[in-house]
Formats: structure tokens, C-alpha cells, sequence
């Protein structure tokens, strides 16, 4: 098997190594595919290890390198799908005990285009159930409970858990994972690790469950801000099969690390009241950094609305449109987390004037943002304000306030990036840096440059 060194490399430099033929993609799918079959169950990552197909996806990937032909940098290199991307032939269970035998017969989009570029899908990742849609206690709300690789005590976060947690530990080389409001930066920041949301319809749709049709985005959590960059390039672009997509594929061409000329805003955050003021320093830190690569980093605000509230009430009604079947069957029940199965139910009752309302709000948003980025061309903030959560503590406790810049990112449909920005307590914390739509080139510019200018991103949990 390969060494914990091989298997922590970024997607960058395995891609290297395999094309070179210095690396062989079956010794790395079956070095993965070891860890992940002996730390996995620990951590509660994976829901379902694609061991056989996996391998045969290596294979295949081999016997292709060997004749020549390279697909491009993902060839050869294993990851892990959030449990909400459909799998051919495989399980996909959304989390849920009611969906915990659902089969389908095709492949998801996404899926679809990782095999095309050569990526070889090893497992299934664990989620919270139905992404969180109604709200949920705490981290035990799953059909498998994912914990912290760097404190089994802790939440990796939600609700893509499962792919915070297998690329912390080095138990793929990169995950997918989706976010609604937070489900990519909170496990990012928890895990320490670098997650991309992508611009609202930058990546198909088509084969993923939907919580929220106007919210919902699918992206790559991966080990640096590069790596996300090379998967988005693999997974954007339309796709008939989901009107909602746009004709904007990406190509990812990473820049120097200078930042001259980019003009940064920063949000001014109440680490006293709403986190942890061991926090503060490090995003003082991190601003620090961000001004001696050449950025001019100056304090901006977040336009006055009610991001939480919106976004509350459009994620409510529609999370209930797209479960009304669960909901009125009464298979709700199954779920695992009271809150969620209350909430979701709750759903239902939100009217058609409150929704259409929260829409027209919505749009005055996005328009006053639109105003902010004519004066900066990204704004950046803590993705938390506190270190992941012990599993049993109250989330509603844990999350007690922030700048709101999740709520109006999700809203507006605008491109964000976590990275790690330090730690406390030795539990990683991360920063956020959210920009214009469809500008994910700029935002991992930031991103990149950051990390060649720390190391955050290279620390890795002890592991037995």
C-alpha cells in the first residue's frame, strides 16, 4: 500500500506522478480504497465503498495511460460523491432511513463527467438526511453520523459530512459535495480542508436529489484551492438534461500568486458575541496576508436585509414542494431528527404571497450586491466563527450568529471558496472568499494565493 505521504498529496501533484507513470492509478485506487474500508466506518464517512467498481474504473484508467491516452488531470485519481448523486446500479440514500435501499438506474451528471475525464468513484458519502432541508438537532441527524477526523468527539459539519471528513483524512483524493446554505464551507471549515461553490447554474443539477431548485449547487471539496479548480473544470457547463444550467463551462488557468490590483473587502465580525474570540487574530492574520500579495483590503458592509429569514422561507417552502410525497405518506417518520421531520411537515403551511414575497426580496438583494461588487471584486470572512461542534451539542446554540454573508451568497447564486485560515484548539477554522457570478476564476486566484503564502492547508489529523 501506499504511504499516508502519496495518499495526502493535492489532485495536482498525483496527476503529475500518474501521467508521468510514477504512480500507478490501480496501487492508488486500492491504497485509498484500504483506508477508507479501515478508518471510514471510525469516522462514519461513506455510506457505501464502490470497492468493484472502483478498481475497474482504475483499471480501465491504467490500460488507457498505458496506451497514450490522457483524459486530462483528474485521470486515474479516486473521490467520493455525496450520498445525493445518483449511481447507477449502486445505492443512493440521501442520508434518510426511508431512502436507505433507493436504487437508480442511471448516473448523475456530475457523475457522468468525472468517468469521462478518468476520475474513478470509490465510495458514497455520507450526508445529514435530505441535506438538513428542515432543520436539525445535531450531528447525529444521518443515516450514518460522520465525526471529525481531527476530534472524533466533534461534527465534521453538515451537510456534506461524509466529504468534509474522507478528504481531511485522505480517504479519496477529493469529494463532491452540494450546498444549499453552507452544506460546502461549514464541513470545509470544520474539517480543514478547501470546498468550492460554485455560481448558481455553473454545474448540472440533473441525477442529484433537490432540496431547493433555486439554491441548490453541487461542487468539489478537495485539499487546496488548485484541486477544486481542476474538478469544477471537469464538472461545469450546461447539460440538457437540466434546463436550469447555464452555457458557461470553465477553464481552470491558475495564475501567479500575486493579488496586485484586486480590490478585497472585509466584513467586520462580532467574535465576542457570536464565536470565538480566539478566532479574531487569525482572520487579522489571514487580512494581513491577503494586503502583502498586492491586494488592496479595505472594510465594506453587507447590504441591511434579512439574509436568514429569506433564505429560511424560500428553502422551507420549497424543501416541502420537493418532499410532499414523504410528507404526506407519512414515511416522514423515518426520519432520524424530530426537528427535521416537524420542520419539513411545517413547510407545507408556508403561503404563496410569504414565497413570492421572499422572491421579490430575494431580487433586491442580489441587485444591491451587484452594487457592492462594482466597487470590490471579491469580500472576504470567516466561513465560522468557532471550530467544529461537539455531535451532541444543539445547533441552534452552536449557531448563534454571523456577518449573514453564507444566507446572501446562496441567495445571490455567487461563487464562494473556503480554505483553512488557522486553528484553535487543534480544531481548524476557515476563510471565505465569495465573488461575482461566474468570476470562480478570480475567487480561486485569491484562494491559491492564500496558500502559497501559508500552510494551513497542508496540516493533516493524526490518524490510527
Amino acid at each position: 500500500m501506499l504511504s499516508e505521504e502519496i495518499l495526502y498529496l493535492p489532485v495536482s501533484e498525483l496527476s503529475v506522478r500518474i501521467r508521468r507513470g510514477d504512480l500507478s492509478p490501480v496501487e492508488l485506487a486500492e491504497s485509498y480504497l484500504d483506508r477508507l474500508e479501515r478508518l471510514g466506518p471510525t469516522l462514519g464517512a461513506a455510506i457505501t465503498v464502490t470497492r468493484e467498481l472502483g478498481l475497474e474504473q482504475a483499471r480501465q484508467a491504467e490500460r488507457e495511460l498505458s496506451a497514450g491516452r490522457w483524459r486530462g488531470p483528474l485521470h486515474g485519481i479516486p473521490f467520493g460523491a455525496k450520498d445525493l448523486l445518483a449511481t447507477r446500479a449502486t445505492k443512493t440514500t440521501w442520508g434518510a432511513p426511508p431512502y436507505k435501499d433507493q436504487v437508480f438506474d442511471f448516473d448523475a451528471t456530475v457523475i457522468r463527467k468525472l468517468r469521462q475525464a478518468g476520475a474513478v468513484l470509490i465510495a458514497k458519502l455520507a450526508m445529514i438526511e435530505l441535506a438538513g432541508g428542515g432543520g436539525y438537532t445535531n450531528g447525529y441527524a444521518s443515516l450514518v453520523p460522520t465525526f471529525n477526523p481531527w476530534d472524533p468527539t466533534r461534527w465534521a459539519g453538515g451537510s456534506s459530512s461524509g466529504s468534509g471528513a474522507a478528504t481531511a483524512a485522505a480517504l479519496v483524493g477529493f469529494a463532491i459535495g452540494s450546498e444549499t446554505w453552507g452544506s460546502i464551507l461549514t464541513p470545509s471549515s470544520f474539517c480543514g480542508v478547501s470546498g468550492l461553490r460554485p455560481t448558481y447554474a455553473r454545474v448540472s443539477r440533473a441525477g442529484a436529489m433537490a432540496l431547493s431548485w433555486t439554491m441548490d449547487k453541487l461542487g468539489p471539496m478537495c485539499r487546496s484551492a488548485e484541486d477544486c479548480g481542476l474538478v469544477l473544470e471537469a464538472i461545469a457547463g450546461r447539460d440538457p438534461d437540466d434546463a436550469t444550467s447555464a452555457d458557461a463551462p470553465f477553464a481552470y488557468k491558475p495564475d501567479d500568486s500575486s493579488l496586485r490590483g484586486l480590490r478585497i473587502g472585509w466584513l467586520r465580525e462580532d467574535f465576542e458575541k457570536h464565536g470565538q474570540p480566539e478566532v479574531e487574530p487569525l482572520y487579522t492574520e489571514a487580512l494581513a496576508v491577503l494586503g502583502r500579495l498586492g491586494a488592496e483590503v479595505r472594510e465594506v458592509k453587507l447590504p441591511a436585509f434579512p439574509w436568514g429569514s429569506v433564505a429560511g422561507t424560500i428553502i422551507s417552502a420549497e424543501g416541502a414542494a420537493a418532499f410532499e410525497k414523504l410528507i404526506r405518506s407519512g414515511r416522514i417518520d423515518g426520519l432520524v431528527d424530530e426537528r427535521q421531520r416537524k420542520n419539513l411537515a411545517e413547510g407545507m403551511k408556508v403561503s404563496a404571497a410569504d414565497y413570492i414575497k421572499a422572491m421579490q426580496i430575494r431580487r433586491r438583494m442580489q441587485e444591491a450586491l451587484a452594487a457592492l461588487f462594482q466597487e470590490i471584486d471579491l469580500i472576504v470572512a470567516p466561513s465560522l466563527l468557532f471550530v467544529a461542534n461537539r455531535m451532541e451539542e444543539d445547533l441552534d446554540k452552536v449557531f448563534r450568529g454571523s456577518s449573514g454573508l453564507g444566507a446572501a451568497g446562496n441567495l445571490a447564486g455567487l461563487p464562494g471558496l473556503g480554505v483553512p485560515m488557522g486553528f484553535v484548539g487543534g480544531l481548524p477554522v476557515g476563510l471565505s472568499f465569495v465573488g461575482k457570478p461566474f468570476d470562480e476564476a478570480t475567487v480561486l486566484r485569491a484562494g491559491r494565493a492564500y496558500q502559497q503564502a501559508t500552510d494551513w492547508h497542508t496540516r493533516r489529523p493524526l490518524l490510527t
